[in-house]
């Protein structure tokens, strides 16, 4: 697939947000992280780490727990390299079997190439019955 580069049209924005979409909704974390940077810095609520290796590991552990995620993203706003997304996922907690809805927002900066360099995340997780699930 042909990387969509900075700087951004409203529509490139929503391209770009909707392939993040796609790709997170695969849970596979080597084909997740291929869209950034090799050394991109990651703030994910109270956890930092920068790179490729070090997101891909994230994500691998981040999926072994919460089951049957389905995420959403909204564009939110974007300029020339940024973008700002709001987000809503829901999963089962591998281990109690508790389900969640997660609400968040994202801000992403873009190099050249389009790789996200920069990964913001703000979120909070909300107890869900199964039955009050919008993701299937």
């Amino acid at each position: 697939m042909k990387q969509i580069k900075p700087p951004f049209t409203k529509e490139t924005a929503e391209a770009k947000v909707q392939a993040a979409e796609d790709a997170w909704n695969s849970k596979n974390p080597e084909r997740v992280s291929m869209a950034y940077t090799i050394d991109s810095n990651w703030r994910n609520r109270d956890e930092f780490f920068t790179g490729r290796a070090a997101i891909a590991e994230f994500l691998s552990d981040k999926w072994d727990n919460e089951l049957h995620y389905k995420l959403k993203k909204y564009l939110w706003s974007f300029t020339d390299n940024r973008i700002s997304v709001r987000f809503e996922y829901e999963w089962q907690n591998g281990l109690t079997g508790q389900w969640h809805r997660t609400h968040g927002n994202e801000h992403w900066q873009f190099d050249n190439e389009g790789l996200m360099e920069i990964r913001d995340m703000s979120a909070n997780d909300t107890e869900i019955e199964e039955s009050q699930r919008k993701f299937k």
